[in-house]
């Protein structure tokens, strides 16, 4: 189990986020710990979240955007 101070988690955030992938790291104030970084991996291990092709496929489609459109700003044709 990794240990950051608040200041060490401040002056070095890649540091910690490093350690957090393969460990859970604790931040500290004051010598208690306040806040837990996690790996999104092991976020969702603990969470039970699951991101297979069937949730993703069951995920609700964003709308068709036009994309020459809003490129260009208007109907889609160059001029």
């Amino acid at each position: 189990m990794k240990r950051f101070t608040s200041r060490e988690f401040n002056q070095d955030v890649s540091s910690a986020k490093r350690a957090a992938r393969l460990e859970p790291v604790f931040v500290t104030d004051r010598g208690r710990p306040t806040h837990v970084l996690l790996s999104i991996d092991a976020f969702r291990t603990l969470s039970g979240q699951t991101e297979g092709v069937a949730e993703l496929l069951a995920a609700p489609r964003l709308p068709d955007i036009d994309l020459a459109a809003a490129r260009f700003g208007g109907s889609g044709e160059r001029g």
